[in-house]
């Protein structure tokens, strides 16, 4: 089966910050957008913004291997080189990172590095990569 790319669409507070932080620190590629909301390419799938300018993102937290991970959350797995390279220039970007670029489940089955923060909205994203990408669904 080849992997069709997903469509998420989720609210923004201030798409001019949604664009920059997108468009600019992420670097996804614009597509169409209107006054009220924005595609972009997340890595090969659909995200939209969508304006809601009262939208205050609320996220719980869930004990996971150390840290308090917020939920919900989405992202991406990228390559080891593609996660390092996204770690190298957030923190450039002065990204505050709400659990920072490490190494989860070091020497175990599922190890990972992992990232966590939030966009201008609040919504809480994750990005990671695997040591092994057999390990992506292992249990």
């Amino acid at each position: 089966m080849t992997l069709r790319p997903f469509h998420l669409a989720f609210p923004v507070h201030d798409l001019e910050a949604a664009r920059s932080f997108y468009g600019g620190v992420m670097r996804c590629e614009e597509g169409r957008s209107s006054d009220h909301w924005i595609d972009f390419n997340f890595f090969g799938h659909q995200i939209v913004t969508h304006l809601d300018p009262s939208t205050r993102a609320v996220a719980i937290h869930n004990p996971v291997d150390g840290h308090d991970v917020p939920v919900p959350h989405f992202g991406i797995i990228l390559t080891m080189a593609q996660w390092e390279e996204l770690s190298v220039r957030l923190k450039a970007a002065g990204t505050h990172f709400g659990i920072e670029p490490h190494i989860r489940f070091k020497s175990e089955i599922g190890e990972q590095a992992t990232m966590f923060f939030q966009d201008p909205s609040g919504n809480a994203l994750e990005f990671k990569a695997f040591a092994d990408d057999a390990m992506i669904f292992a249990n």
